[in-house]
């Protein structure tokens, strides 16, 4: 296919294709509306029920202007993607033929407001009273996701591209922030230009995307729809299966904790603090909060068990494994 068919074929291709549409998000709310039936004195339960519904309907949101736009794309929901001991998960990958979104889903009630310095501020009330507090910047979220995929990007990348491409790999993988509740107040009146122009609300996705096609430069190359598909797939055998059992790992959680278990997690939180410190390296280097509950949840009972698991990366499991599987075993055995 010469250059001229390519972008015929590019600009012919107007569906958008979903090549991964589950999300873990669905699987966490089938059990929540299990567990709450068979709990429904459980605040903690309800609380987190209450919590994961947000994000799905925020997610199905986005799905929805996906799917009655008219560009031509390739969508991907929910990818995890594993690179030595980091992860990125992302709650939408989007193909087009000339960018690459990736898209962090915010269904948040209130007002979200951001300042002239980037920050995210959150306004809501709660119990008749009004909250105002600093929120974790999706926008840092996200770009940080994207540095994870740079540096598998650069790992399987040859040299003379790398050389070459680098300084554009910002330019054609897009970071996006969505506002998916429709209730939502965004406020990016004195926000960054380069801030405000990356977080919007859902219904103006499809839009935003249409701008950015119609704004490129005309001498970029534009990929055919099968390439794009081809680059959806390359994203698909990258991303991470979980397996989780929500059921069972809520009802733990919140039904059926344990002194035993309340007691390791402590021991391991501690071993976790005392280990960033003497290795000069964040917490969750040694294990995040998630591989912490999964890990209490199975207790390996040796590093190689440990290691069949998937709950660590190998990177981990070679510094703290063997740590990790003394402290379960002492308290298990």
């Amino acid at each position: 296919m010469g250059i001229i068919d390519t972008i015929e074929d590019a600009l012919r291709f107007k569906d958008t294709i979903f090549l991964k549409e589950t999300s873990d998000l669905q699987s966490k709310y089938d059990a929540l509306v299990k567990l709450t039936k068979e709990y429904p004195d459980n605040l903690d339960l309800k609380n987190e029920y209450y919590m994961v519904k947000k994000g799905l309907e925020g997610e199905n949101e986005i799905a929805y202007q996906f799917k009655k736009a008219h560009i031509g794309m390739y969508v991907l929901r929910d990818v995890k993607i594993h690179y030595e001991d980091l992860t990125a998960q992302i709650d939408y990958v989007l193909i087009t033929p000339l960018y690459i979104y990736y898209i962090e889903c915010k269904n948040l009630l209130g007002t979200i407001t951001i300042n002239d310095k980037g920050d995210f501020i959150r306004e809501y009330v709660f119990n008749g009273k009004k909250v105002k507090k600093g929120m974790y910047s999706p926008l840092r979220q996200v770009e940080a996701q994207r540095e994870v995929l740079r540096k598998l990007w650069e790992k399987s990348t040859s040299s003379m591209i790398k050389i070459f491409a680098s300084n554009k790999f910002d330019h054609y993988r897009r970071v996006l922030v969505v506002a998916a509740n429709k209730d939502t107040i965004l406020n990016t009146r004195y926000a960054p230009k380069d801030v405000k122009d990356k977080v919007i609300r859902a219904d103006a996705l499809v839009k935003k995307i249409q701008d950015d096609f119609d704004k490129r430069d005309k001498n970029e190359f534009l990929d055919s729809q099968k390439n794009m598909e081809k680059i959806a797939k390359s994203y698909i055998e990258l991303s991470v299966k979980d397996d989780t059992d929500y059921y069972e790992y809520y009802k733990n959680k919140y039904c059926c904790k344990s002194t035993n278990d309340e007691e390791l997690k402590n021991k391991m939180i501690a071993f976790r603090k005392k280990r960033s410190s003497e290795l000069e390296i964040p917490a969750y280097y040694v294990f995040t909060n998630e591989e912490l509950d999964k890990l209490i949840k199975l207790k390996p009972k040796s590093v190689e068990e440990l290691r069949k698991s998937g709950i660590l990366s190998d990177v981990k499991i070679n510094i703290h494994g063997k740590e990790i599987v003394n402290m379960i075993t002492d308290k298990w055995q």
